[in-house]
């Protein structure tokens, strides 16, 4: 297969103009050395000093040239020298002077009348200079071609000769085209930073009453949130140059490039000012420090001690502010976010249902929506959905209108896609009859619970499509965004998760793999009503560390217990007999509505998927034959 071009450049241009010129260079050169040694030998014949000078002193020389050492004549006439010419084979000649002085010989050239030809020696000058500068050359085209490689491995920092360069990028005033309008939800952080821009704007205002420019504001939250949107935004809204850089880029392999990094992006920064810097993922180089790991002079920790001088060095007039972005505020140094660098943090949380509907309607306002679209629905059934989900969930719903062959997308065309982002792609893989009969008992479980215990939330569709790793789904939808969980909601919610396996031992006395998600989401929910929420009655109110991962490692391995062995088997005891209870529950569902569970099975094996308004249908038909 051919190499891939540039479109609109071949051969030597695509090379950089040092290349070419070198690469004429040496054709030249190459041509030149040809030329001296493959013209035709016919033509010239070499013969010593010697010979020469007889040949003069015997009148056969007619004309002879000079440049410097070099000698190169010519015979006379062929037809009063023919036996020489067969002699010396040839009527052009050339030889070299000797070094020493030799006066008899312009005497006898004088005397023969040999005509004399003197000529500066320019190849030999020439020649050295080509000799002398060629070396040079090469080393340098060397030295530029690695400075080239070397820029693009490590960005555009100078190359080997710019480790220490800030690698922050800078965006330029027009670029930065985001504001606040284009930034749905988020008032509270959109009210914070607005005051920020304010003070960009009009410092005078702030300093008349002596308010000084907070040097740091830290954005915080789960990632998709919206952190670097609203760092562009603010940019948009002051107007001012815009530094953009990853908290990983500080770090390399050596030590003290990171640190000559940060002095370098300040230092430009306050040569701009008002300017703003934008730090993403700044839990990279901010974690604790003193932790004994990677001892107190490692690269991590020296970056972090040159952004801690950085920002507490600033002086109350440099309009320079710090925004930084992490979804991990809780491992970072205190140092850092202390008042005086970090003074404000911003704490972002995932979208409520009005901010989403905001949210699906701005990323939707370029899409052709059919009449059938209402975005109320789609933001109730997107719990949990950060505002990068919702942009990503219209694109998909956009992207399978396109493969449908529609002129605009439907309200079908969202509910696919919330599907296939929640529960993955379907599988094309087919499963036996006894199987499917299986799921379904399975699914019919969860969604019967969901139906009959008090308080859960109301159900909104069952499905046994297979779809990434899982056989089948129930999907339920709250009516609103809870914060406060209670304890009679998360047993009922258990009961639902435990319910398809008490479908399987009720139905076929036996239990399958399928409950094994549902068991690990159920278990996580008692141990934490165990050890963090007060709600077991042996325990009490107590809390646990449980769960709470090394700032390095990310791990509970490392985690101290903060109970004895004897608080540890009530903890196991407490967490059995609440997934015990939620089973019991869920088991007298089935056994008390097993002509509805049978309904129900038997209708999704025809139907494969069915809607909450379906399953009330069924249900009530199923009331009145009884």
């Amino acid at each position: 297969m051919a190499d891939k071009k540039i479109p609109g450049k071949k051969g030597l241009d695509r090379a950089p103009v040092w290349a070419r010129l070198a690469l004429f260079f040496l054709i030249w050169v190459f041509i030149s050395y040809a030329y001296m040694y493959f013209r035709p030998v016919e033509q010239v014949e070499h013969i010593p000093y010697t010979l020469f000078k007889e040949q003069v002193a015997q009148g056969q020389v007619s004309e002879i040239e000079v440049k410097g050492q070099e000698v190169s004549g010519r015979y006379v006439s062929e037809k009063k020298n023919e036996e020489s010419k067969k002699i010396l084979g040839g009527r052009y000649f050339e030889t070299v002077l000797p070094s020493f002085d030799d006066p008899e010989l312009i005497t006898l050239l004088e005397k023969k009348e040999v005509i004399i030809n003197a000529k500066p020696d320019e190849r030999s000058w020439f020649w050295t200079l080509v000799i002398t500068l060629l070396p040079w050359v090469l080393i340098i085209g060397f030295f530029v071609m690695i400075n080239k490689r070397m820029r693009q491995q490590l960005g555009s920092s100078g190359g080997p000769f710019g480790f220490g360069k800030s690698k922050a990028k800078k965006v330029k005033q027009e670029e930065v085209t985001v504001k606040f309008k284009d930034v749905a939800g988020l008032e509270n952080a959109k009210h914070e930073l607005e005051e920020m821009v304010d003070y960009l704007k009009e410092p005078g205002k702030f300093r008349n009453l002596g308010g000084e420019l907070p040097k740091g504001i830290l954005l915080a939250g789960p990632p998709g949130t919206g952190k670097t949107l609203m760092a562009r935004a603010m940019a948009g809204e002051a107007g001012v140059p815009f530094f953009n850089i990853s908290g990983s880029e500080f770090i390399e392999m050596f030590v003290g490039v990171g640190a000559s990094r940060v002095r370098d992006m300040f230092a430009t920064a306050k040569k701009e000012s008002p300017a703003l810097i934008f730090i993403d993922e700044l839990d990279s180089i901010g974690r604790v420090r003193g932790t004994g790991i990677g001892g107190g002079h490692d690269e991590r920790e020296q970056t972090l001690n040159q952004i801690l001088s950085e920002m507490d060095g600033f002086s109350p007039h440099e309009s320079v502010i710090v925004l930084a972005a992490t979804n991990r505020p809780d491992v970072l140094d205190p140092a850092l976010v202390r008042p005086g660098r970090f003074d404000r943090q911003i704490t972002l949380d995932m979208p409520q249902r009005n901010a989403r509907k905001e949210i699906l309607v701005l990323h939707a306002g370029k899409v052709p929506l059919a009449d059938d679209v209402d975005f109320d629905l789609i933001a109730g059934a997107t719990v949990g959905f950060s505002g990068a989900d919702l942009k990503n969930l219209v694109n998909e719903a956009a992207l399978l209108a396109a493969r449908k062959g529609k002129e605009q997308v439907e309200m079908e065309d969202f509910n696919e896609s919330r599907d296939k982002i929640i529960m993955g792609v379907k599988r094309e893989d087919r499963i036996s009859d006894e199987e499917k009969k299986m799921v379904a008992y399975h699914e019919a479980g969860h969604a019967l619970t969901a139906l009959m215990v008090p308080g859960a939330d109301p159900l909104s569709k069952v499905t046994i499509i297979p779809r990434g790793r899982s056989l089948g789904a129930t999907e339920q939808v709250p009516e609103e965004d809870r914060h406060n969980l209670g304890k009679k909601y998360l047993m009922n919610r258990i009961a639902v998760m435990v319910g398809g396996r008490a479908a399987e031992e009720v139905v076929f006395n036996d239990i399958t793999s399928g409950a094994g998600d549902d068991l690990k989401k159920a278990t996580e929910i008692a141990r934490r009503m165990v050890c963090q929420w007060g709600m077991s009655e042996k325990i009490g109110p107590v809390a646990f560390k449980k769960g709470e991962p090394h700032p390095f490692l990310g791990r509970e391995l490392t985690e101290e217990k903060d109970y004895s062995e004897a608080t540890a088997q009530v903890i196991d005891d407490e967490i059995k007999s609440i997934l015990l209870a939620g089973e019991e529950t869920a088991r007298k569902i089935m056994e008390e509505n097993r002509q509805k569970l049978d309904t129900l099975a038997e209708e999704l094996m025809k139907e494969e998927t069915l809607t909450s308004e379906e399953i009330q249908k069924l249900l009530q038909l199923e009331e009145e034959k009884s």
